[in-house]
């Protein structure tokens, strides 16, 4: 008989995209996708200025070939679909898709299956967001996916970010209140969310010295276990830029794994861990982890 699939032995799930409100208001949308399965619930975060459907094929994957019961993406307060007339663009800031949209996201996958055991998968900004939080004893692990600290001379070709996001898109954010997509960076941005993101890529220490919070009290909170992943191919993703980040997590089990693009079969680079072509070389391992099997 021949060996079986992910394709024949996969499970049926649904599909529905599913409006919240964070605790201040602000509307978000999200993508709940569930199963009948018994493992856990996942709350996917997304990358600055990507949006939720970059992720879909992986959640849909999580429930249907992996048995989780269910998993959440959600576009962050003024992105994708979580937009609002009442909430200015300018008044936006990237500490509220942390410290708001992240803990209605979870509150709301929770409301999903109550009960049942939560984990978490975050791409860059994402895997920051757990720390910020404020809720990360909610989760049994944690993933996090090319998540640095954006401080522009630890990334590779810094001078060039540097130039894009203070020379061209913040004069265009300081006249239209929001940062557009086709300016080289993703799928556009709230004015407010990216002075914050820029304002923190020139700092060294990145938004460890932002008054508003008391970064470093909040990171050494968490104890959650996280495996933190990058690609050797990330043009951001150096070992400088990765330790601005996970060397604030003082407090909790971190693995550290370097992906090889080689050994995958094509280019990884800073986001592209979550293609559908990476289903059966990429994923495995770290779902493996996130339901807490042995790895072979």
């Amino acid at each position: 008989m021949p060996p079986e699939t992910a394709a024949s032995t996969a499970q049926p799930a649904t599909v529905e995209t599913i409006t919240f409100d964070a605790a201040d208001g602000h509307p978000l949308e999200g993508t709940l996708t569930a199963g009948a399965g018994d493992g856990p619930l996942a709350l996917i975060s997304a990358a600055t200025a990507v949006k939720r459907g970059f992720y879909q094929k992986f959640a849909e994957s999580l429930v249907t070939e992996h048995g989780f019961r269910a998993a959440l993406t959600y576009d962050y307060r003024g992105t994708g679909g979580s937009q609002s007339d009442r909430f200015k663009p300018r008044h936006i800031s990237m500490s509220d898709w942390a410290m708001r949209d992240f803990p209605a996201a979870l509150t709301r996958l929770e409301q999903s299956a109550p009960g049942h055991q939560v984990v978490g998968i975050g791409q860059s900004f994402g895997g920051q967001a757990l720390g910020l939080s404020g809720v990360s004893g909610r989760f049994e692990r944690y993933l996090m996916v090319a998540t640095i600290s954006g401080y522009w001379r630890n990334i590779g070709g810094g001078w060039k970010a540097f130039a894009s996001m203070n020379l061209i898109a913040s004069p265009v954010a300081a006249v239209l209140g929001r940062v557009p997509a086709g300016l080289g960076l993703g799928s556009g941005l709230p004015g407010g969310a990216f002075a914050d993101w820029t304002k923190w890529c020139r700092r060294p220490d990145y938004f460890f010295s932002e008054p508003r919070f008391d970064a470093k009290s909040l990171y050494a909170e968490v104890r959650t276990p996280i495996l933190a992943i990058g690609a050797t191919d990330d043009p951001w993703g150096t070992p400088a830029a990765r330790d601005g980040i996970m060397r604030h997590y003082i407090n909790a089990p971190v693995e550290t794994r370097w992906l090889d693009p080689q050994a995958a079969g094509g280019p990884i680079g800073h986001l592209d861990f979550f293609r559908s072509r990476f289903r059966d070389t990429l994923w495995p391992e770290p779902v493996a982890w996130l339901k807490g099997e042995k790895r072979s």
